[in-house]
């Protein structure tokens, strides 16, 4: 019999389980987060319940805020629980558990003018964000995108504003206003300069509205840039029914991770921060080689083995880390073209971090899926590979194995594994890609046609010649023999 999570079944939790050692009731709230999802319950969350439990900084709570159908799902669970979280955090060694309980408060999606109201208290001192590499409004070049419909919207009733910067620009807005400090916004998604990216937006956003106000907004509001890094699985019954079983806990949205993490986070918060380098956070001047590092060594990778996988009906990543043909393409790719177009990181090995990179993906406990991985090709190729491509094609070198990167998405895209399964839709653009794909059978250029995704790349003669001979391959003899030929040099 599980026992439901709750602030006051805490003592009656198995001794397996740690639980906090500080209380709900002595916390104040510091952060509104933005997209309360495992990543964010998996990182910033765990730092922050480290620091608690240390009798640190507890006026740096976390209270919780969204935009999106999902995060009310997320609030009511959470808030049925005393918005408390179990975490577990797998390796091949073994699994441990934690209850974790720095949010005090998660705001409704549907009541913009509370949300607004939290963003003007002067005890918020800094918003931050979880919203998907996605939720950006960016265009191919990665710029802000000022005609998106929804930013429009917020223009034309920015009273009542629905997207995430709307509220924020808002609540910065009012700050102003009452002559309360503006608030440090800290973007925790998976972006290249993730801190510039959402100044463009609240700024950008603000250009269409008052223009004194765009212009305070880059003077006043600091935009830290930051890299993150665990590798979070989404939540399924697999996982709700492990924590019942073997810890008797009943949560109803409990997060999976590795024992891994990593926070990299320019040091800029004029209106103070928590002393996150108490429990491992790295503050430092520029964040920019470590980002690099991360999003075209991890996520890339991530990207390049999702898509292979998937077309020979693979599950979970660990299961295709141990597929001699993946394991293998991974590392050739990584280690011939991505790590060359990476540039020097401060005390750190390039190779030895793929490695540990390769060593994690291979964790057979974490049970993060393919499926997962492939999602949401459509924003993940334009951050992840793509640049890879431009650096390599500026240096006039070869872009074999990136271009299959590519091409074994548009393959998937097709909506059919090499054994015939179908593929569910998994991009919000999934009808125009599969669209593209199909086309792409015969064409391969109408798939490059998405300049929007492809941008500058979709020119040049050496990648769509690379590209479009991949696609060919995959077509005629299978994603299994095509790793095959690229590995051996005969792609």
């Amino acid at each position: 019999m599980s026992i439901k999570l709750s602030a006051s079944a805490l003592h009656a939790l198995s001794a397996q389980v740690a639980v906090p050692g500080y209380r709900h009731e002595d916390l104040g709230p510091g952060i509104v987060h933005f997209g309360v999802g495992n990543f964010h319950r998996a990182h910033q969350a765990i730092y922050l319940d480290d620091l608690f439990n240390l009798g640190r900084d507890q006026d740096w709570a976390i209270v919780g805020a969204g935009v999106r159908e999902s995060d009310g799902q997320m609030r009511q669970i959470l808030a049925g629980q005393d918005y408390l979280s179990t975490v577990v955090e797998q390796e091949a060694g073994g699994t441990s558990a934690r209850i974790t309980a720095p949010m005090i408060d998660f705001l409704d999606p549907g009541e913009g003018a509370a949300i607004i109201a939290k963003l003007a208290d002067p005890a918020i001192r800094i918003v931050s964000l979880t919203i998907t590499e996605g939720g950006y409004y960016l265009d191919a070049k990665g710029h802000f995108n000022p005609t998106h419909p929804e930013i429009v919207a917020d223009a034309a009733n920015f009273e009542t504003p629905r997207t995430v910067f709307g509220l924020i620009l808002a609540g910065l807005k009012a700050r102003r206003e009452k002559g309360v400090v503006p608030f440090t916004v800290m973007s925790c998604d998976n972006i290249p300069h993730n801190g510039v990216v959402t100044m463009n937006a609240v700024a950008g956003l603000a250009d269409l509205i008052d223009p004194a106000l765009a212009g305070w907004v880059r003077q006043e509001v600091a935009f830290p840039n930051g890299m993150v890094d665990r590798i979070t699985p989404a939540t399924s019954d697999r996982e709700r029914e492990f924590v019942a079983s073997q810890y008797g806990i009943a949560d109803g949205w409990p997060v999976f991770c590795e024992t891994f993490k990593q926070w990299v986070l320019e040091d800029n918060f004029p209106a103070g921060r928590p002393a996150l380098e108490k429990v491992g956070v790295t503050f430092v001047d520029d964040v920019s080689p470590w980002e690099l590092m991360k999003i075209r060594i991890l996520n890339g990778g991530h990207a390049a083995i999702a898509y292979p996988s998937a077309l020979m009906d693979i599950h979970f990543v660990h299961e295709a880390m141990e597929h001699r043909l993946v394991a293998a393409y991974l590392e050739k790719l990584t280690v011939e073209e991505i790590i060359p177009v990476v540039p020097p990181v401060p005390d750190t090995d390039l190779d030895q971090y793929r490695r540990l990179i390769a060593e994690r993906f291979a964790n057979p406990k974490i049970g993060d899926t393919i499926q997962r991985l492939c999602l949401d090709g459509s924003n993940r190729q334009p951050k992840f590979i793509l640049p890879s491509v431009e650096d390599r094609l500026a240096a006039g070198a070869s872009v074999t194995g990136l271009a299959l990167v590519s091409a074994f998405w548009c393959r998937y895209c097709y909506g059919v594994s090499d054994s015939g399964a179908p593929i569910a839709p998994n991009d919000p653009s999934w009808d125009r890609l599969q669209t593209a794909a199909i086309a792409a059978k015969d064409d391969p250029r109408a798939f490059l046609a998405m300049k929007d995704i492809f941008g500058s790349v979709a020119d040049n003669a050496d990648y769509v010649a690379a590209f479009s001979h991949a696609l060919g391959t995959i077509w005629e003899v299978g994603a299994r023999e095509t790793l095959t030929r690229y590995i051996e040099n005969r792609l």
